[in-house]
């Protein structure tokens, strides 16, 4: 098995996660939530997701999640907004 025959792990939240392949952030964010999301980012059904992401530390803009390749190695963070107090 060659470097190119596994699939790309990452640290989500502090556990390692193994991606199926070529992931996008927004991929990611739409696996976890169990969520179908639009490009740009917002839910399909129209409510809202209340959450943040960084990858490697640096904050990602919601409409860039799309863009946003995921790879071998990278840390990322998915940070959910809880109303209380």
């Amino acid at each position: 098995m060659t470097d190119h025959d596994h699939s790309p792990t990452i640290v989500l939240n502090g556990a390692r996660h193994e991606l199926p392949g070529a992931t996008s952030a927004l991929d990611l964010i739409a696996d976890v939530t169990g969520r179908e999301l639009n490009p740009d980012g917002t839910p399909a059904d129209g409510g809202r997701l209340g959450i943040a992401l960084a990858v490697d530390g640096e904050v990602i803009r919601r409409g860039a999640w799309s863009d946003c390749t995921l790879a071998d190695g990278h840390t990322v963070d998915i940070v959910t907004a809880v109303q209380g107090g």
